[in-house]
């Protein structure tokens, strides 16, 4: 195991949202803080700092993952796409549209982080059903709305998809 000096500084390069993002970093610094503070990508929100509300749910080469549980210096060389990476050309990723059309937030806290799970289950290869998507949400914690508009929102853009 690697010995890490108390005011020793990793350099951590990566790529957000298609912007390389090279920085200087304590080695002990989490990539949800390493988003938010260092890169200004303030979307990303921290609610219980554990993995289990998934507030801070980024992707990560493709894998939504908890940004509290990993150290920016395990992402050195990733691809990572955030809540702000989802618009496009100044147009609202299908998802957050179909959010907004069925009520699917109220403070919005842990939206950027159930988006982000979202995009993940519907680039898979397969269709998922209203169970697959409910099972998906089992890892993400809303207290405001419930959870009613957001499978909603998420079988809309299914459906969407499948026509």
């Amino acid at each position: 195991m690697d010995k890490v000096l108390r005011d020793e500084k990793m350099v951590v390069r990566v790529s957000i949202n298609g912007t390389v993002v090279e920085d200087t970093v304590e080695p002990r610094k989490l990539l949800s803080d390493f988003l938010r503070e260092n890169c200004g990508l303030t979307g990303t929100h921290v609610g219980c700092e554990h993995g289990v509300c998934g507030a801070c749910t980024v992707r990560v080469n493709g894998k939504a993952i908890r940004s509290c549980l990993m150290f920016a210096v395990q992402a050195d060389g990733s691809e990572i796409v955030t809540v702000e990476g989802l618009a496009a050309e100044g147009r609202m990723h299908p998802l957050q549209q179909a959010f907004s059309e069925c009520h699917a937030l109220q403070c919005g806290f842990c939206t950027p982080g159930i988006l982000m799970s979202s995009v993940e289950l519907l680039e898979q290869a397969h269709v998922p059903d209203r169970h697959e998507i409910i099972e998906m949400l089992s890892g993400h914690l809303c207290r405001c709305t419930g959870y009613k508009g957001i499978v909603d929102a998420i079988e809309k853009v299914v459906g969407d998809k499948s026509q």
